[in-house]
């Protein structure tokens, strides 16, 4: 089954590669006659009706060579992390090969009340700040030492967490393979990190609808038709 989840105008799914191309055919199938254009890593669709749908290659300047290189399996670096916990993996054709899973405790909640409420609010920075570095020490571990066979990097959890290691100077080369887009999960754990390592092989489409996402349409279109 598809995810599904809103952006700016529209809303993103993630479709496994070996499906992009007949997400396109059933895409056409909804709204009318499609005109398809590559444009140095982005494929536009446009529709009859004035839907488009956009995502990102990996090279190629045919749809043959795009969907060619899209399902070729790659070597991916995954961070997922939330303020206590992360788990941070290398995944290939889906399927974790190496990973690291910790968690820490955070107090999630601040007590009203004059010096207790500071205390606590200090010691919940504390522990954050505790969490935090184990993190950015299991991508040190981990990831830093095979950066130069990942193909990639994929994020996922939250953007201050991540925002945090992304100003560890020892993390700037696994910055730099990151993808744009950040995988929402919850609390990071194996199981959780087995998932990503699918949805880190899918492509992202962005749809744009207004017939589906106006007024007049409650559904959630996602060209994914029976």
């Amino acid at each position: 089954m598809s995810r599904v989840r809103p952006v700016p105008g529209g809303r993103a799914v993630e479709v496994e590669p070996e499906r992009v191309e007949g997400w396109i055919a059933r895409f056409a199938g909804r709204h009318g006659a499609i005109e398809t254009r590559i444009e140095d890593d982005v494929v536009l669709i446009t529709a009859a009706d004035g839907a488009t749908a956009t995502f990102r290659t990996r090279g190629g300047t045919s749809m043959e060579e795009v969907i060619e290189n899209l399902t070729a399996p790659r070597r991916i670096g995954l961070v997922l992390v939330r303020l206590g916990g992360h788990s941070v993996g290398v995944a290939f054709g889906g399927k974790v090969e190496v990973s690291a899973t910790d968690r820490k405790q955070v107090h999630g909640r601040i007590r009203a009340g004059g010096w207790s409420q500071q205390r606590f609010a200090r010691r919940r920075e504390g522990q954050a700040r505790v969490a935090l570095q184990a993190a950015a020490d299991d991508v040190v571990r981990v990831l830093v030492p095979r950066l130069a066979q990942l193909d990639g990097v994929v994020l996922g959890g939250d953007w201050q967490a991540l925002d945090v290691l992304r100003n560890d100077r020892r993390l700037t080369g696994v910055f730099s393979k990151a993808e744009d887009r950040v995988l929402d999960v919850p609390e990071p754990r194996r199981a959780v990190l087995d998932e990503a390592a699918e949805r880190a092989r899918c492509v992202e489409i962005v749809i744009q609808d207004t017939r589906a996402t106006g007024s007049g349409s409650g559904r959630m279109d996602t060209g994914e038709g029976a």
